[in-house]
Protein backbone atom coordinates (compact mmCIF):
# COMPACT_ATOMS: atom_id res chain seq x y z
CA UNK A 1 0.00 0.00 0.00
CA UNK A 2 2.89 2.33 0.82
CA UNK A 3 4.28 1.85 -2.70
CA UNK A 4 1.04 2.92 -4.39
CA UNK A 5 0.62 5.96 -2.18
CA UNK A 6 4.19 7.05 -2.95
CA UNK A 7 3.53 6.64 -6.67
CA UNK A 8 0.40 8.71 -6.38
CA UNK A 9 2.34 11.37 -4.48
CA UNK A 10 4.74 11.61 -7.41
CA UNK A 11 1.75 12.40 -9.59
CA UNK A 12 0.66 15.19 -7.26
CA UNK A 13 4.11 16.71 -7.07
CA UNK A 14 4.51 16.50 -10.82
CA UNK A 15 1.36 18.52 -11.31
CA UNK A 16 2.57 21.27 -9.02
CA UNK A 17 6.31 21.50 -9.70
CA UNK A 18 7.43 23.52 -12.68
CA UNK A 19 10.39 21.18 -13.00
CA UNK A 20 7.94 18.45 -14.01
CA UNK A 21 6.32 20.43 -16.80
CA UNK A 22 8.49 19.11 -19.63
CA UNK A 23 7.54 16.23 -21.92
CA UNK A 24 9.78 13.18 -21.38
CA UNK A 25 12.34 12.60 -24.10
CA UNK A 26 11.83 9.40 -26.08
CA UNK A 27 13.82 6.81 -24.06
CA UNK A 28 15.81 3.92 -25.50
CA UNK A 29 13.48 0.95 -25.99
CA UNK A 30 15.77 -1.32 -24.01
CA UNK A 31 15.60 0.80 -20.87
CA UNK A 32 12.16 2.34 -20.61
CA UNK A 33 8.84 2.78 -22.32
CA UNK A 34 6.37 5.67 -22.07
CA UNK A 35 2.61 5.34 -22.42
CA UNK A 36 0.67 8.58 -22.84
CA UNK A 37 -2.55 8.32 -20.91
CA UNK A 38 -4.18 11.23 -22.70
CA UNK A 39 -4.34 8.95 -25.74
CA UNK A 40 -6.66 6.16 -24.79
CA UNK A 41 -7.15 4.46 -28.15
CA UNK A 42 -5.83 0.93 -28.51
CA UNK A 43 -6.09 -1.44 -31.49
CA UNK A 44 -9.02 -3.16 -29.82
CA UNK A 45 -10.76 -0.01 -28.63
CA UNK A 46 -13.37 1.41 -30.95
CA UNK A 47 -13.67 5.13 -30.57
CA UNK A 48 -14.41 7.97 -32.91
CA UNK A 49 -11.20 9.90 -33.57
CA UNK A 50 -11.51 13.63 -33.33
CA UNK A 51 -10.51 15.62 -36.40
CA UNK A 52 -7.41 17.71 -35.91
CA UNK A 53 -7.95 21.43 -35.65
CA UNK A 54 -6.17 23.76 -38.04
CA UNK A 55 -5.12 27.40 -37.88
CA UNK A 56 -7.97 28.24 -40.28
CA UNK A 57 -10.44 27.33 -37.54
CA UNK A 58 -9.05 30.00 -35.24
CA UNK A 59 -11.54 32.69 -34.31
CA UNK A 60 -10.92 36.42 -34.36
CA UNK A 61 -11.12 36.40 -30.54
CA UNK A 62 -8.25 33.89 -30.37
CA UNK A 63 -6.16 36.01 -32.74
CA UNK A 64 -6.82 39.13 -30.66
CA UNK A 65 -5.86 37.20 -27.51
CA UNK A 66 -2.54 36.17 -29.07
CA UNK A 67 -1.78 39.74 -30.18
CA UNK A 68 -2.62 41.01 -26.71
CA UNK A 69 -0.21 38.48 -25.13
CA UNK A 70 2.56 39.43 -27.58
CA UNK A 71 2.16 43.14 -26.82
CA UNK A 72 2.05 42.51 -23.05
CA UNK A 73 5.18 40.33 -23.19
CA UNK A 74 7.05 42.96 -25.20
CA UNK A 75 5.99 45.63 -22.68
CA UNK A 76 7.12 43.47 -19.72
CA UNK A 77 10.50 42.73 -21.32
CA UNK A 78 11.22 46.37 -22.19
CA UNK A 79 12.46 47.99 -25.42
CA UNK A 80 16.11 47.04 -24.96
CA UNK A 81 15.52 43.37 -24.26
CA UNK A 82 15.44 41.98 -27.80
CA UNK A 83 18.56 43.74 -29.17
CA UNK A 84 20.52 43.01 -25.99
CA UNK A 85 19.66 39.31 -25.90
CA UNK A 86 20.25 38.93 -29.64
CA UNK A 87 23.77 40.31 -29.23
CA UNK A 88 24.45 38.09 -26.22
CA UNK A 89 23.18 35.03 -28.10
CA UNK A 90 25.45 35.86 -31.05
CA UNK A 91 28.48 36.16 -28.76
CA UNK A 92 27.61 32.95 -26.90
CA UNK A 93 27.19 30.93 -30.10
CA UNK A 94 30.36 32.37 -31.67
CA UNK A 95 32.52 31.60 -28.62
CA UNK A 96 31.13 28.11 -28.29
CA UNK A 97 31.84 27.33 -31.94
CA UNK A 98 35.34 28.78 -31.55
CA UNK A 99 36.11 26.35 -28.70
CA UNK A 100 35.78 23.44 -31.12
CA UNK A 101 37.04 25.10 -34.30
CA UNK A 102 40.23 23.66 -35.88
CA UNK A 103 41.36 27.26 -36.43
CA UNK A 104 42.70 28.52 -33.11
CA UNK A 105 44.84 31.39 -31.87
CA UNK A 106 48.55 30.60 -31.29
CA UNK A 107 49.01 28.63 -28.09
CA UNK A 108 45.44 27.30 -28.01
CA UNK A 109 44.22 23.89 -29.03
CA UNK A 110 40.72 23.03 -30.21
CA UNK A 111 38.60 20.92 -27.88
CA UNK A 112 37.34 17.58 -29.13
CA UNK A 113 33.71 18.10 -30.06
CA UNK A 114 31.09 16.71 -27.70
CA UNK A 115 27.43 17.64 -28.08
CA UNK A 116 26.71 17.65 -24.31
CA UNK A 117 29.79 19.79 -23.59
CA UNK A 118 28.98 22.22 -26.41
CA UNK A 119 25.37 22.60 -25.28
CA UNK A 120 26.39 23.08 -21.64
CA UNK A 121 28.93 25.78 -22.60
CA UNK A 122 26.29 27.52 -24.73
CA UNK A 123 23.72 27.45 -21.92
CA UNK A 124 26.22 28.92 -19.44
CA UNK A 125 27.11 31.74 -21.85
CA UNK A 126 23.46 32.51 -22.57
CA UNK A 127 22.96 33.31 -18.90
CA UNK A 128 20.59 32.71 -16.01
CA UNK A 129 17.52 31.36 -17.82
CA UNK A 130 19.46 28.71 -19.70
CA UNK A 131 21.58 27.80 -16.66
CA UNK A 132 18.29 27.09 -14.88
CA UNK A 133 17.26 24.86 -17.78
CA UNK A 134 20.65 23.16 -17.52
CA UNK A 135 20.05 22.52 -13.82
CA UNK A 136 16.75 20.90 -14.73
CA UNK A 137 18.55 18.61 -17.18
CA UNK A 138 21.08 17.71 -14.48
CA UNK A 139 18.32 16.87 -12.01
CA UNK A 140 16.19 14.78 -14.40
CA UNK A 141 17.97 11.49 -15.17
CA UNK A 142 14.70 9.85 -16.19
CA UNK A 143 14.04 12.44 -18.91
CA UNK A 144 17.43 13.01 -20.55
CA UNK A 145 20.34 10.86 -21.82
CA UNK A 146 22.89 10.02 -19.16
CA UNK A 147 25.76 11.87 -20.87
CA UNK A 148 23.76 15.12 -20.81
CA UNK A 149 22.73 14.63 -17.17
CA UNK A 150 26.36 14.12 -16.14
CA UNK A 151 27.68 17.07 -18.15
CA UNK A 152 25.00 19.47 -16.92
CA UNK A 153 25.87 18.62 -13.31
CA UNK A 154 28.42 21.41 -13.77
CA UNK A 155 25.53 23.88 -13.92
CA UNK A 156 24.68 22.92 -10.32
CA UNK A 157 28.09 23.83 -8.95
CA UNK A 158 29.10 27.28 -10.13
CA UNK A 159 28.63 29.97 -12.73
CA UNK A 160 30.75 32.99 -13.58
CA UNK A 161 30.90 35.21 -10.44
CA UNK A 162 30.45 38.96 -10.48
CA UNK A 163 33.16 41.27 -9.14
CA UNK A 164 33.26 42.22 -5.46
CA UNK A 165 32.91 45.96 -6.21
CA UNK A 166 29.55 45.24 -7.89
CA UNK A 167 28.42 43.02 -5.02
CA UNK A 168 29.43 45.63 -2.45
CA UNK A 169 27.36 48.33 -4.17
CA UNK A 170 24.28 46.07 -4.21
CA UNK A 171 24.63 45.17 -0.52
CA UNK A 172 25.05 48.80 0.55
CA UNK A 173 22.23 50.02 -1.66
CA UNK A 174 19.87 47.41 -0.19
CA UNK A 175 20.93 47.25 3.49
CA UNK A 176 23.02 50.36 4.14
CA UNK A 177 26.76 50.75 4.84
CA UNK A 178 28.47 47.38 5.29
CA UNK A 179 30.26 48.53 8.46
CA UNK A 180 26.89 49.22 10.12
CA UNK A 181 25.75 45.59 9.85
CA UNK A 182 28.73 43.34 9.21
CA UNK A 183 32.13 43.01 10.89
CA UNK A 184 33.45 40.92 7.99
CA UNK A 185 32.47 39.85 4.47
CA UNK A 186 34.58 37.46 2.41
CA UNK A 187 35.16 39.07 -0.99
CA UNK A 188 35.53 35.64 -2.62
CA UNK A 189 32.08 34.06 -3.10
CA UNK A 190 31.26 30.69 -1.56
CA UNK A 191 29.12 29.94 -4.60
CA UNK A 192 27.87 31.65 -7.73
CA UNK A 193 24.57 30.46 -9.16
CA UNK A 194 22.36 31.54 -12.03
CA UNK A 195 20.58 34.46 -10.38
CA UNK A 196 22.70 35.17 -7.30
CA UNK A 197 26.00 34.56 -5.57
CA UNK A 198 26.72 33.85 -1.92
CA UNK A 199 29.39 35.37 0.34
CA UNK A 200 30.40 34.29 3.84
CA UNK A 201 30.15 37.03 6.44
CA UNK A 202 29.89 37.80 10.15
CA UNK A 203 27.35 40.13 11.71
CA UNK A 204 28.36 42.90 14.12
CA UNK A 205 26.67 40.79 16.81
CA UNK A 206 29.02 37.86 16.10
CA UNK A 207 26.82 35.37 14.20
CA UNK A 208 28.30 33.63 11.15
CA UNK A 209 26.06 34.19 8.14
CA UNK A 210 25.94 33.96 4.37
CA UNK A 211 24.72 36.80 2.17
CA UNK A 212 22.85 35.87 -1.00
CA UNK A 213 23.15 38.76 -3.45
CA UNK A 214 21.05 39.00 -6.60
CA UNK A 215 23.10 39.62 -9.74
CA UNK A 216 22.54 43.00 -11.42
CA UNK A 217 19.98 43.25 -14.25
CA UNK A 218 19.05 39.59 -13.79
CA UNK A 219 15.35 40.49 -13.56
CA UNK A 220 15.38 42.14 -17.00
CA UNK A 221 17.32 39.21 -18.45
CA UNK A 222 14.89 36.61 -17.11
CA UNK A 223 11.83 38.59 -18.19
CA UNK A 224 13.20 38.90 -21.74
CA UNK A 225 14.03 35.19 -22.04
CA UNK A 226 10.91 33.86 -20.37
CA UNK A 227 8.59 36.16 -22.30
CA UNK A 228 10.21 35.01 -25.53
CA UNK A 229 9.71 31.35 -24.57
CA UNK A 230 6.08 32.01 -23.60
CA UNK A 231 5.26 33.91 -26.80
CA UNK A 232 7.01 31.28 -28.94
CA UNK A 233 4.83 28.60 -27.35
CA UNK A 234 1.66 30.70 -27.83
CA UNK A 235 2.46 31.27 -31.50
CA UNK A 236 3.24 27.58 -32.01
CA UNK A 237 -0.07 26.55 -30.45
CA UNK A 238 -1.92 29.13 -32.54
CA UNK A 239 -0.37 27.88 -35.78
CA UNK A 240 -0.70 24.21 -34.82
CA UNK A 241 -3.83 23.93 -32.65
CA UNK A 242 -3.35 20.22 -32.03
CA UNK A 243 -0.40 21.15 -29.81
CA UNK A 244 -2.88 22.62 -27.33
CA UNK A 245 -3.38 19.19 -25.79
CA UNK A 246 0.23 19.44 -24.48
CA UNK A 247 -0.61 22.73 -22.73
CA UNK A 248 2.70 24.08 -24.00
CA UNK A 249 1.94 27.75 -23.38
CA UNK A 250 0.49 26.99 -19.94
CA UNK A 251 3.70 25.14 -19.09
CA UNK A 252 5.79 28.09 -20.30
CA UNK A 253 3.61 30.48 -18.31
CA UNK A 254 4.01 28.41 -15.16
CA UNK A 255 7.79 28.21 -15.60
CA UNK A 256 7.87 31.96 -16.16
CA UNK A 257 5.92 32.81 -13.00
CA UNK A 258 7.91 30.30 -10.94
CA UNK A 259 11.31 31.58 -12.04
CA UNK A 260 10.34 35.24 -11.65
CA UNK A 261 9.12 34.44 -8.13
CA UNK A 262 12.68 33.38 -7.31
CA UNK A 263 13.80 36.99 -7.76
CA UNK A 264 11.93 38.08 -4.62
CA UNK A 265 14.28 37.23 -1.74
CA UNK A 266 11.77 38.48 0.82
CA UNK A 267 9.38 35.79 -0.42
CA UNK A 268 12.16 33.22 -0.13
CA UNK A 269 12.85 34.41 3.42
CA UNK A 270 9.17 33.84 4.22
CA UNK A 271 9.38 30.33 2.75
CA UNK A 272 12.41 29.50 4.90
CA UNK A 273 10.69 30.71 8.06
CA UNK A 274 7.57 28.66 7.25
CA UNK A 275 9.71 25.56 6.69
CA UNK A 276 11.52 26.10 10.00
CA UNK A 277 8.12 26.39 11.72
CA UNK A 278 7.06 23.15 10.02
CA UNK A 279 10.20 21.38 11.33
CA UNK A 280 9.44 22.68 14.83
CA UNK A 281 5.80 21.58 14.73
CA UNK A 282 6.73 18.12 13.42
CA UNK A 283 9.46 17.66 16.05
CA UNK A 284 12.17 17.33 13.38
CA UNK A 285 14.63 20.01 14.45
CA UNK A 286 17.03 17.50 16.00
CA UNK A 287 17.55 15.78 12.63
CA UNK A 288 16.70 18.43 10.00
CA UNK A 289 17.19 22.16 9.74
CA UNK A 290 16.99 25.19 7.47
CA UNK A 291 18.95 28.43 7.94
CA UNK A 292 17.71 31.17 10.23
CA UNK A 293 16.88 34.38 8.37
CA UNK A 294 18.13 37.77 9.58
CA UNK A 295 15.29 40.04 8.52
CA UNK A 296 16.98 43.37 9.26
CA UNK A 297 19.66 42.56 6.67
CA UNK A 298 17.24 41.09 4.11
CA UNK A 299 15.54 42.81 1.17
CA UNK A 300 14.13 41.78 -2.20
CA UNK A 301 17.66 41.53 -3.61
CA UNK A 302 19.76 40.60 -0.56
CA UNK A 303 19.07 37.62 1.73
CA UNK A 304 21.11 37.20 4.93
CA UNK A 305 20.94 33.76 6.55
CA UNK A 306 22.62 31.59 9.16
CA UNK A 307 25.64 29.77 7.74
CA UNK A 308 25.14 26.01 7.66
CA UNK A 309 28.44 24.11 7.56
CA UNK A 310 28.28 20.78 5.78
CA UNK A 311 28.75 18.85 2.55
CA UNK A 312 26.56 17.98 -0.42
CA UNK A 313 24.23 15.01 -0.04
CA UNK A 314 26.02 13.29 -2.94
CA UNK A 315 29.53 13.66 -1.44
CA UNK A 316 29.63 10.10 -0.11
CA UNK A 317 33.28 10.20 0.97
CA UNK A 318 32.85 13.29 3.14
CA UNK A 319 29.55 12.03 4.55
CA UNK A 320 31.24 8.90 5.85
CA UNK A 321 33.49 11.10 8.00
CA UNK A 322 30.34 12.54 9.62
CA UNK A 323 28.23 9.40 10.13
CA UNK A 324 28.53 5.63 9.89
CA UNK A 325 24.93 5.36 8.70
CA UNK A 326 24.55 7.43 5.49
CA UNK A 327 21.42 5.45 4.62
CA UNK A 328 19.60 7.02 7.56
CA UNK A 329 20.31 10.49 6.13
CA UNK A 330 18.57 9.84 2.84
CA UNK A 331 15.63 8.30 4.72
CA UNK A 332 15.43 11.42 6.89
CA UNK A 333 15.58 13.71 3.86
CA UNK A 334 12.93 11.75 1.91
CA UNK A 335 10.61 11.47 4.91
CA UNK A 336 10.95 15.19 5.68
CA UNK A 337 10.23 16.22 2.11
CA UNK A 338 7.28 13.79 1.84
CA UNK A 339 5.86 15.03 5.15
CA UNK A 340 6.17 18.64 3.98
CA UNK A 341 4.14 17.83 0.86
CA UNK A 342 1.40 16.39 3.03
CA UNK A 343 1.37 19.06 5.73
CA UNK A 344 2.42 22.35 4.13
CA UNK A 345 0.66 24.50 1.52
CA UNK A 346 3.81 24.23 -0.65
CA UNK A 347 6.90 22.04 -0.96
CA UNK A 348 10.56 22.56 -1.89
CA UNK A 349 10.62 22.12 -5.68
CA UNK A 350 14.38 22.43 -6.31
CA UNK A 351 15.97 19.68 -4.21
CA UNK A 352 19.08 18.99 -6.29
CA UNK A 353 22.49 18.04 -4.89
CA UNK A 354 23.47 21.68 -4.35
CA UNK A 355 20.45 22.40 -2.13
CA UNK A 356 20.56 19.42 0.23
CA UNK A 357 23.38 19.27 2.77
CA UNK A 358 24.69 16.92 5.44
CA UNK A 359 25.82 19.19 8.27
CA UNK A 360 28.88 18.65 10.45
CA UNK A 361 26.60 17.76 13.38
CA UNK A 362 24.87 14.99 11.37
CA UNK A 363 21.65 16.83 10.58
CA UNK A 364 20.19 17.26 7.09
CA UNK A 365 20.07 20.86 5.89
CA UNK A 366 17.60 22.17 3.30
CA UNK A 367 18.62 25.40 1.55
CA UNK A 368 17.49 27.59 -1.38
CA UNK A 369 13.72 27.98 -1.04
CA UNK A 370 13.28 30.27 -4.03
CA UNK A 371 11.39 27.68 -6.09
CA UNK A 372 8.43 25.97 -4.44
CA UNK A 373 5.52 23.91 -5.77
CA UNK A 374 1.92 23.58 -4.70
CA UNK A 375 -0.58 20.73 -4.91
CA UNK A 376 -4.16 21.95 -5.39
CA UNK A 377 -7.09 20.39 -3.54
CA UNK A 378 -8.58 18.96 -6.74
CA UNK A 379 -5.31 17.26 -7.66
CA UNK A 380 -4.77 16.03 -4.11
CA UNK A 381 -8.21 14.42 -4.03
CA UNK A 382 -7.52 12.79 -7.39
CA UNK A 383 -4.21 11.48 -6.04
CA UNK A 384 -6.06 9.96 -3.10
CA UNK A 385 -8.44 8.22 -5.50
CA UNK A 386 -5.56 7.07 -7.70
CA UNK A 387 -3.54 5.62 -4.83
CA UNK A 388 -6.54 3.68 -3.50
CA UNK A 389 -7.40 2.37 -6.98
CA UNK A 390 -3.79 1.29 -7.60
CA UNK A 391 -3.67 -0.57 -4.29
CA UNK A 392 -6.92 -2.40 -5.09
CA UNK A 393 -6.05 -3.11 -8.72
CA UNK A 394 -9.16 -1.16 -9.75
CA UNK A 395 -8.27 -0.11 -13.30
CA UNK A 396 -11.52 1.71 -13.97
CA UNK A 397 -10.99 3.60 -10.71
CA UNK A 398 -7.49 4.53 -11.89
CA UNK A 399 -8.97 5.76 -15.16
CA UNK A 400 -11.56 7.87 -13.34
CA UNK A 401 -8.92 9.33 -11.00
CA UNK A 402 -6.69 10.27 -13.93
CA UNK A 403 -9.69 11.87 -15.65
CA UNK A 404 -10.35 13.88 -12.48
CA UNK A 405 -6.69 14.91 -12.50
CA UNK A 406 -7.07 16.22 -16.05
CA UNK A 407 -4.96 13.57 -17.79
CA UNK A 408 -7.42 12.82 -20.60
CA UNK A 409 -9.70 14.36 -23.18
CA UNK A 410 -13.09 15.45 -21.88
CA UNK A 411 -15.03 12.86 -23.93
CA UNK A 412 -13.03 9.80 -22.90
CA UNK A 413 -14.82 6.48 -22.32
CA UNK A 414 -13.75 5.68 -18.75
CA UNK A 415 -14.45 1.94 -19.03
CA UNK A 416 -12.39 1.58 -22.20
CA UNK A 417 -9.70 3.79 -20.71
CA UNK A 418 -9.58 1.46 -17.71
CA UNK A 419 -9.14 -1.56 -19.96
CA UNK A 420 -6.27 0.18 -21.75
CA UNK A 421 -4.60 0.92 -18.41
CA UNK A 422 -5.04 -2.72 -17.39
CA UNK A 423 -3.31 -3.81 -20.60
CA UNK A 424 -0.45 -1.37 -20.03
CA UNK A 425 -0.01 -2.49 -16.43
CA UNK A 426 -0.10 -6.12 -17.49
CA UNK A 427 2.58 -5.56 -20.12
CA UNK A 428 4.80 -3.69 -17.69
CA UNK A 429 4.22 -5.86 -14.64
CA UNK A 430 7.93 -6.27 -13.99
CA UNK A 431 8.82 -2.57 -14.14
CA UNK A 432 8.29 0.17 -11.54
CA UNK A 433 5.99 2.95 -12.82
CA UNK A 434 6.55 6.66 -12.42
CA UNK A 435 3.75 9.15 -13.06
CA UNK A 436 4.75 12.52 -14.48
CA UNK A 437 2.77 15.54 -15.64
CA UNK A 438 3.55 16.81 -19.11
CA UNK A 439 1.26 19.81 -19.23
CA UNK A 440 -1.06 22.04 -17.22
CA UNK A 441 -3.97 24.08 -18.50
CA UNK A 442 -5.10 27.49 -17.41
CA UNK A 443 -7.65 26.12 -14.93
CA UNK A 444 -5.06 23.96 -13.20
CA UNK A 445 -5.95 20.63 -14.81
CA UNK A 446 -3.06 18.45 -15.83
CA UNK A 447 -2.05 16.41 -18.88
CA UNK A 448 -0.15 13.35 -17.66
CA UNK A 449 1.77 10.27 -18.73
CA UNK A 450 2.90 7.07 -17.09
CA UNK A 451 6.61 6.58 -17.71
CA UNK A 452 8.38 3.36 -16.82
CA UNK A 453 12.05 4.04 -16.23
CA UNK A 454 14.66 2.51 -13.94
CA UNK A 455 16.38 5.86 -13.48
CA UNK A 456 14.19 7.98 -11.20
CA UNK A 457 15.16 11.40 -9.89
CA UNK A 458 15.75 10.32 -6.30
CA UNK A 459 18.05 7.51 -7.45
CA UNK A 460 20.86 10.04 -7.59
CA UNK A 461 20.85 10.07 -3.79
CA UNK A 462 19.78 6.47 -3.23
CA UNK A 463 22.49 4.92 -5.41
CA UNK A 464 25.20 6.92 -3.64
CA UNK A 465 24.10 6.78 0.01
CA UNK A 466 21.65 3.87 0.20
CA UNK A 467 22.09 1.44 -2.71
CA UNK A 468 20.23 -1.34 -0.86
CA UNK A 469 17.31 0.79 0.36
CA UNK A 470 13.85 -0.23 -0.86
CA UNK A 471 11.69 2.87 -0.45
CA UNK A 472 8.50 0.87 -1.04
CA UNK A 473 8.96 -1.67 1.75
CA UNK A 474 11.42 -0.19 4.24
CA UNK A 475 9.61 0.28 7.56
CA UNK A 476 11.44 3.54 8.21
CA UNK A 477 9.80 5.29 5.26
CA UNK A 478 6.77 7.50 5.72
CA UNK A 479 3.38 6.11 4.57
CA UNK A 480 0.94 8.64 3.22
CA UNK A 481 -2.59 9.09 4.45
CA UNK A 482 -4.86 10.09 1.61
CA UNK A 483 -7.84 12.29 2.31
CA UNK A 484 -6.94 14.30 5.40
CA UNK A 485 -3.28 14.96 4.53
CA UNK A 486 -2.10 13.37 7.78
CA UNK A 487 1.10 11.35 7.94
CA UNK A 488 1.51 7.94 9.51
CA UNK A 489 4.97 6.60 10.29
CA UNK A 490 5.14 2.81 10.08
CA UNK A 491 7.25 1.24 12.82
Amino acid sequence: MVKYKLLALIAAVATASSAAFVPPAQPPPTQSTTFALSSTKSPTTKTTSRAKKSVRERTSEEAVSLIRDVVQAAFDAGPRAAPSRTLQAYIAITRTLQDFSPVQRPGRQAEQFSAPVALRKLFERLGATYIKLGQFVASSPSLFPNEYVLEFQKCLDATEPIEWNVVKKIIEKETGPITDNFSFIDKTPLASASIAQVHAAKLKTGEEVVIKVQKPQIDNLLKADLNFIYIASRVLEFLQPDFERTSLSAVAGDVKSSMLEELDFEKEAENIEEFRAFLRDQGLRDSVTAPRVYREQTTKKVLTMERLRGVSMVDAESIRTITNDPESLIITALNTWTTSVMNMPWFHADVHSGNLLVLDDGRVGFIDFGMVGRVGEKTFNAVSELSSAMALGDYEGMAQALCNMGATDEDVDVQKFGRDIEQVMSDMANVSPDIAAVGVSGDGTVQAAISFDENEVTNMYLKILAPDLNTSTDARMVALQSADKKVEVIV
